[in-house]
């Protein structure tokens, strides 16, 4: 199992239309994420700031090829298409990506 987190920005006119898509999450892009070995999977948002943290747990043992599967998946394209607009990625995220990925630098059991 490997842990891992992200963060991305929050357009403020969206904060309530993201919660509220989030709040009601599609089964089947639920059920996407579990076949790609994410668990405990958690988004928070920090306000004023309208910073939205990432976190969850992998359980397999090819991230990006999970993350390639998931992003050809037709549920969540759509999904997407109703989240991505909401976001505001960071300056310096990775080609292609929207959110960026974060290093763990303490873990505590």
């Amino acid at each position: 199992m490997k842990r891992m987190a992200m963060v991305i920005g929050l357009k403020p006119e969206k904060v309530t239309e993201y919660k509220e898509l989030h709040a009601n999450a599609w089964p089947e892009v639920l059920d996407q994420i579990s076949k790609c070995g994410i668990r405990n999977y958690s988004i928070y948002l920090k306000e004023p700031e309208n910073l939205l943290f990432g976190y969850w747990e992998y359980h397999g043992d090819n991230f990006a090829a999970d993350a390639a599967r998931m992003a050809t998946h037709p549920k969540t394209q759509e999904w997407w298409a109703l989240t991505d607009p909401c976001q505001t990625p960071l300056q310096n995220v990775a080609e292609g990506e929207m959110w960026a990925m974060m290093e763990e630098v303490f873990h505590h059991d």
